[in-house]
């Protein structure tokens, strides 16, 4: 619950104060500092800390746009309990090189608990883990697909993690996916400090989408509501009843050349049916791509060509209702 006074990188933050602060993550070549911007919101009422984080990965700006929109809508600045911390883009340098990683070639995201003797991603995730997460007591992140890959609007959560699951069906994205932690990201990192986490993924990478971006504000607004932050909204009904998936499996390329999709992401797809055919530019030979699992394609891969291995549709399968 909440802290009477939060204290980041020296700067104290009271009951009823709102503020940024800017932390350190390092420089350019250039010398040019590069800074987090933290947004800190607090009510004069005790109550939870919920962070809002994008831009984990630099490239991928639905979600930053998200947060941003959440910041201009002026809805924090008063809120009923509690606290919200906003950080909209915490890879910076993957922002400014529209890349999903660091300099150094490391990802940011498998960098958790991170280190400020390590790697330049592993000092951005030891930044995050010791001046924020120790205030909070929610985690809501914002993903894109990565590379060329598409993601359904989703909601991903640690299996076993029933906050985090019927926060989830508040959100009330299409699908609702239990998965277990991946070491060293930071919702493994969360499971460890007992945090309650949502990952919501939406779209793919260097491209806004509208659509995606209005239900991931909306599905967090209806999450700030749920943990007391927010007033009620009408207006903020789910237009959807989520679906819950259990397991999820990679359907690859057994074969390289021009990949054409007849089925995408969102889909409801059963066993036997051809989502797509890879083709030999030289019209010499053509392969079909066979789902082998009843599910719904919750990814799928936008790229014209494809080599062996590559991933090409993301299937949920071992379905529920939530409601």
């Amino acid at each position: 619950m909440a802290k009477e006074n939060f204290v980041i990188d020296n700067q104290e933050f009271k009951p009823g104060e709102n503020g940024i602060v800017k932390l350190n993550v390092g420089r350019l070549p250039s010398d040019t500092r590069i800074n987090i911007m933290v947004h800190i919101y607090r009510s004069n009422k005790p109550g939870p800390t919920s962070l809002v984080l994008a831009g984990v990965h630099g490239d991928e700006i639905n979600g930053i746009e998200i947060a941003r929109r959440l910041l201009k809508s002026n809805k924090l600045k008063h809120i009923k309990k509690g606290s919200v911390i906003v950080i909209p883009l915490l890879n910076i340098y993957g922002f400014i090189n529209f890349n999903r990683f660091v300099p150094d070639g490391k990802d940011v995201n498998r960098s958790f608990p991170g280190t400020n003797i390590g790697s330049l991603a592993s000092r951005i995730a030891r930044t995050l883990t010791k001046n924020i997460l120790p205030l909070v007591d929610y985690i809501f992140d914002f993903h894109t697909g990565g590379d060329s890959r598409y993601n359904h609007p989703q909601i991903r959560y640690t299996k076993n993690d029933q906050a985090a699951l019927d926060l989830a069906k508040v959100f009330a994205a299409p699908y609702i996916i239990q998965s277990g932690s991946i070491p060293k990201s930071l919702r493994k990192t969360a499971k460890d400090m007992k945090i309650p986490m949502l990952v919501f993924e939406g779209g793919e990478s260097i491209r806004l989408n509208g659509g995606i971006i209005d239900m991931g504000l909306k599905g967090l607004l209806r999450s700030l509501i749920q943990v007391g932050h927010l007033k009620v909204d009408p207006n903020l009904k789910p237009a959807v009843a989520p679906i819950l998936i259990c397991k999820t499996t990679w359907i690859r390329a057994s074969f390289a050349g021009i990949f054409l999709w007849t089925q995408s992401s969102g889909a409801k797809v059963y066993k036997g049916e051809r989502l797509g055919t890879i083709n030999d530019p030289n019209g010499q030979k053509s392969i079909s791509i066979i789902t082998k699992k009843d599910g719904y394609i919750i990814g799928h891969n936008n790229a014209s060509v494809v080599n062996q291995g590559d991933a090409l549709f993301h299937i949920g399968y071992d379905t529920k209702n939530t409601f």
